[in-house]
Order: C-alpha cells, then structure tokens, then sequence
C-alpha cells in the first residue's frame, strides 16, 4: 500500500475547546498530569489493528507541526485567548514520545501519557486520523455521491424550515458543525461546512473546527469537554467540590466568555445540586451531550425557574448524536421557552451510507489518580479503575444503571 501523505495539516485542525481548555490548564494547573485510552464501541468492517503502521506514520507527521505566524495571529484575534498563551503555541509541538500505539488482537490500542498541556492537545487529531484512515478503505465515488445526496436532503429539510415555520419560532434556529473527530475525512468536513455556510447563512451558526472558522471566515464554537470536569477529581478538592472547582476555574480564566457549562460527567441531577444560583447567573446556559434530552431540558428549564432566572435569558445547547430532524424536533418543542442551539457532528461530517466508528479517547487518569465520567447514558462510562467508579457513585449519590458497562 503506497504511503499516504498527512492528513493533518495544521494544528488549528481540532476542536475549539481544546484551546480553552488548554489555555485554563496552562494558567492554573500547568503541572497536571493525565493519561488518556482509546476505545472503539461499535464493530469496525475490518479489524482497527490493520491501521496500526499508517496511525504511526500520520504520528510522526503530526508531532513535526508547530503553529505558523499566520494561524497564531487568528488566534491573539479571538477575545478570549490570552496574548502569553498565544506565546507559548508559538513554541508548541506535540511530543511523539507521550503516545503509544499498540495492537492486540483486531484492536487497536492508543495510549497517551504526559503533562496535560500536551496529552489533552492529541485526542481530535488521533479521532480525526483513525476515521479517516479508516474509511479511505471503504471509500468510492458511490459512496461520495450519497454523502452529497444526504447533504442536500438535509439543506432541504432546513431551508424549508425556514421558509415555513422560522418567523413564527421565539428564538433563531441555531445549528453548528461539531464533527471534525468522527469526520469521513478533512476535505468531506470542508465541503460539509462550506455548503452549509453557504446555504444558510440565517441557520448556520459555525464549527467547532478552529481551522475552518479561520479560512472561511465563520465563528469557532466551543467551549469545555469532559476531561476538563474530570481532571478536577485529582486537582486537589474533596471529590464532592470538583464540579464546583471546575466552574470555578472556568469563570475566573474566561470572566464572562464561553459560558456554556457541560452538565453529564456525573449526570445532570447531580451537576445542578451544585449549579448554584452563584453558577446560574454567570453561565449562558448549559450543553446536553448524554441521557434523553427532553428529560434533560426539562430538569435544566425547571432548575432555572426554580431559582427564579428566566428560562428565556439563557441557552441550551443540544450536543448528542443529533439529526437534522431531532434538532427541528427539539427547538420546536423548547424555543417557546428558552434559547437552543445544535452541535450536529457525525450526521454532517459522516452520514455517507456507512456506519461510522464509535470511537472515543477518554481521559483516565489524572496525576497517578483515577478519574472517570458517570454518563447520562448507560454504556458510555469509561473508567480503568472500578473501586473509584464505586466511590464517585456513592459520593454523588448516582446509582449503577444495569444495563451500564466500565471499559477496563
């Protein structure tokens, strides 16, 4: 098999929360120290160890990228990136040395180990490698003409919307592209992104693609993941506080920006009995990324009523799995009551007639201790250790679902 040139080309071809996040950890937290594992949920058409050789290869090219003057001059012009951290990217490259790629069996196993200013840096792109590398070998011009076809069907769909039913909504439908880690490929992404922008320009908020915000010149959306809440179980709080570390260290790095809080690393119950009216008042709004989503919405309008915060202030964004009709289903239920916006990732970026991977790099570990996120949804829990996983339960008061699988 001829050797494939990279297909990453810039460092800003990630997710926009990696730089936020990266950005509060390098201020408050540069010390940290985390090890992240890769797990694929679903069964691939072939084995993922047959991609070993090639993921080393796109390894070894990535690790040589450093930022060029150009992209850190995008980067100093977004209000929330500090000047010093836009420095420090000038000196930036990832270390080939902090991630490990091994088989065993049909499995393909990726493990990153190293300070947290750089091991948080590598999960889209690996994401984002794997998939394409994958689908490369199931790709045909077929293949191409009905991921163009599912374009235009849901262009459709949204352009009708708004001819029919937009004037008569509250609030703006707003949808954004958050599918750069599960992407048919980098140029699949763009054309996705381009056409939807173009299309509708009322509807298409942006995407959380640093790089096509930049060269198309559309908003970067993004805020915090997963890791950032997780990383707080082992930064030195009573495991009871670390939510309300994080939200915490997040107000304090951003004072008013990227107000949108992630609400599912121990499920939403939980997270509201510490989103206080303190948090309420300071974040937009809160995003849904596991569990129902109409159970979910309910809880988070309810809780801001309950403090008597107008649901119509704030914002919920939409994040799990969506479809172009969940989320028209969705905002025609809440825009009545409250601000909603869509992250749409793999419907967009690889809804191409094949089953995507269900891949995922998770944080777990977080300096020498376990960390883990006790998802709204039953089998996304991802722990190395099930005696922490039994003790966040007990703490948070969250019960084991049955159906619910730990990924050792």
């Amino acid at each position: 098999m001829p050797k494939l040139p990279p297909l990453i080309h810039s460092l800003l071809d990630t997710d926009l929360y990696k730089f936020t996040m990266l950005q509060a950890i390098l201020h408050q937290f540069p010390a940290a120290y985390g090890q992240y594992e890769f797990r694929c949920r679903n069964q691939p058409d072939f084995p993922l160890s047959q991609l070993h050789k090639e993921v080393e290869a796109q390894l070894d090219w990535l690790c040589q990228l450093q930022f060029t003057q150009p992209e850190l001059a995008y980067l100093r012009s977004l209000r929330f990136i500090k000047s010093d951290f836009v420095d420090y990217l000038e000196l930036f490259h990832l270390q080939r040395r902090f991630i490990r790629v091994e088989c065993d069996g049909d499995a393909l196993n990726i493990h990153i180990e190293g300070p947290l200013v750089q091991a948080m840096f590598f999960e889209i792109f690996v994401l984002a490698i794997v998939n394409e590398l994958y689908f490369r070998r199931l790709d045909t011009p077929q293949i191409r003409e009905e991921g163009q076809r599912r374009l235009d069907a849901k262009i459709a769909t949204l352009l009708r919307f708004e001819a029919e039913e937009s004037a008569s909504q509250r609030f703006p439908l707003l949808i954004s592209d958050f599918g750069t880690r599960r992407r048919f490929s980098r140029e699949w992404q763009q054309q996705v992104v381009e056409q939807l922008n173009a299309a509708l320009p009322k509807i298409f908020r942006g995407t959380s693609n640093v790089w096509l915000a930049w060269k198309l010149g559309i908003t970067p959306i993004g805020t915090m993941a997963h890791e950032f809440f997780q990383a707080f179980q082992a930064l030195g709080v009573r495991l009871r506080d670390f939510q309300n570390a994080a939200l915490e260290a997040w107000v304090q790095e951003y004072r008013g920006d990227l107000g949108i809080a992630l609400t599912d690393v121990v499920c939403m119950d939980a997270f509201l009995a510490d989103f206080d009216l303190y948090f309420a008042k300071l974040f937009d709004g809160l995003r849904h990324d596991s569990g129902d989503a109409v159970e979910w919405a309910d809880k988070a309008i309810a809780h801001y009523r309950k403090l008597r915060i107008d649901p119509a202030t704030k914002m919920l964004t939409f994040s799990d799995g969506l479809s172009v009709d969940r989320a028209l289903e969705l905002h025609r239920r809440y825009s009545p009551h409250i601000q909603v916006s869509f992250g749409i990732g793999t419907h967009f970026t690889n809804d191409m007639g094949l089953e995507p991977l269900q891949i995922v790099l998770k944080l777990v570990s977080c300096n020498g201790q376990p960390v883990a996120k006790l998802s709204d949804s039953p089998g996304k829990t991802m722990c190395s250790d099930q005696t922490f996983l039994a003790y966040l339960r007990q703490v948070f008061k969250v019960a084991a679902p049955a159906a619910d699988s730990v990924a050792q």
